[in-house]
């Protein structure tokens, strides 16, 4: 085990890999991955959550070319009134050698209904192929966004860290001078501790992003991202975005499962109708005897229709109902996600503006004069220490706001179906 995972040989190893000169292993680009590209790649991927859809809507079509068609034809022959004391085909006239064909046909315009049931089941399989590359467009914005979000919260972490180092610098001179007790320089190792962990916790955030954005764009997952955000264009007033939620993609398959039931609903209205059959058959008989023919058509007779065909019909019909009450159902569900999410979008746009015009510079001014302050003598350590990280946690709220921001835009994105 020494000599294959030696120092040497491992290192060697590790460089020709990192040099790329090892083939068959593939690494992230330093590409700048954008959100739209992020997107783009994931909703263009070759992906089987995608495929297969298309894959059972082509059967679907299929079964419609399959099932609007007519039964085979049956084919009969049989030996008709043979004498069973000799077996002898000539012996009595009735005799004969039968050949018959009988060709059945669907009642009313069931063939038709048939091909249209299918092909609105292909149509739900679209449906949900839209509804599918819907849910991985708000899943990789999603992903992106919080990978976006830890990596600019460990930015302005580390920007902290360093200030409050350079604190505990200037601590220790001053613990040597007397001036300090043991007591303030346990408070400023604790706090850069705390740092720490911070850094830690949004180093294993920004992992979990990168795993969940490779499940639909691979090792692009692993691209650095820019160093801002992207401008959110506004979604439209919430009487816009209402008016887009019906064709939504899961809405949309509803309507498909309504128009499948209505389908169903004139198949089992043919069911009223008779179902008929045309026979021919051909009899042969010995040389010296005329041969027969015989032509004639059987259908059946729905009289009793009590606890067959009106109890389908009804069945059908409660169906149908049932798919236009599951659709008003998830129209009411949309539209409570809308007005929600447009709430949080714009009370959050009015915290960024406060944010922006007045915490942030607050915070700042409040950091720096207790920098002077102290310098001066006019402050104590742990005061110091609470106005820096209180400039951090303003930098942070004000970056966890503009990530929530962005996730309600995203949402509302989602809600009026928009993948780009």
């Amino acid at each position: 085990m020494s000599r294959i995972f030696g120092s040497r040989p491992f290192g060697a190893i590790a460089a020709a890999i990192a040099a790329g000169l090892i083939p068959g292993i593939s690494f992230a680009s330093d590409k700048i991955l954008s959100l739209n590209e992020a997107v783009t790649i994931a909703v263009t991927a070759d992906d089987p959550a995608y495929t297969q859809f298309d894959v059972r809507a082509s059967a679907q079509e299929d079964r419609a070319v399959s099932d609007a068609q007519l039964p085979d034809p049956i084919i009969k022959t049989e030996i008709a009134n043979l004498p069973i004391d000799t077996f002898a085909f000539g012996q009595e006239p009735m005799t004969q050698l039968q050949v018959g064909l009988r060709q059945e046909f669907a009642r009313g315009s069931t063939l038709r209904l048939n091909r249209e049931r299918r092909n609105a089941e292909a149509n739900i399989e679209r449906m949900k192929r839209a509804q599918a590359v819907t849910d991985a467009t708000l899943a990789v914005r999603m992903a992106w966004l919080h990978k976006f979000h830890a990596l600019i919260g460990q930015r302005i972490i580390e920007e902290s860290r360093a200030a409050v180092n350079e604190l505990v610098d200037a601590l220790s001179a001053s613990y040597a001078q007397g001036k300090l007790t043991s007591q303030d320089v346990l408070r400023a190792e604790l706090e850069l501790s705390l740092l720490d962990d911070k850094l830690a916790e949004l180093r294993q955030n920004e992992a979990v992003a990168e795993a969940e954005l490779s499940r639909f764009i691979g090792q692009d997952a692993f691209r650095p991202l820019p160093e801002n955000l992207p401008a959110f264009a506004a979604p439209g007033t919430i009487q816009e975005l209402e008016a887009t939620l019906t064709r939504h993609p899961v809405v949309l398959i509803d309507d498909a499962t309504i128009s499948v039931e209505e389908t169903e609903i004139g198949l089992a209205k043919q069911a009223y109708k008779p179902k008929w059959s045309l026979e021919s058959e051909y009899g042969f008989r010995s040389a010296d005897r005329p041969d027969f023919a015989s032509v004639g058509v059987r259908f059946s007779v729905p009289i009793l229709t009590g606890k067959r065909q009106d109890r389908a019909l009804s069945a059908a019909r409660k169906e149908k109902s049932a798919a236009e009450l599951k659709r008003a159902t998830t129209l009411l569900d949309l539209r409570g996600e809308l007005v929600k999410t447009y709430a949080d979008w714009t009370q959050l746009e009015k915290r960024l503006a406060l944010y922006d015009a007045v915490v942030i510079q607050r915070a700042s001014e409040t950091a720096n004069a207790s920098i002077s302050a102290y310098g001066g003598g006019q402050a104590d350590f742990p005061e110091l220490i609470r106005s820096q990280l209180a400039e951090l946690d303003a930098k942070l709220m004000r970056h966890d706001l503009r990530i929530q921001y962005a996730v309600a835009w995203a949402r509302l994105s989602y809600l009026a179906g928009d993948n780009q």
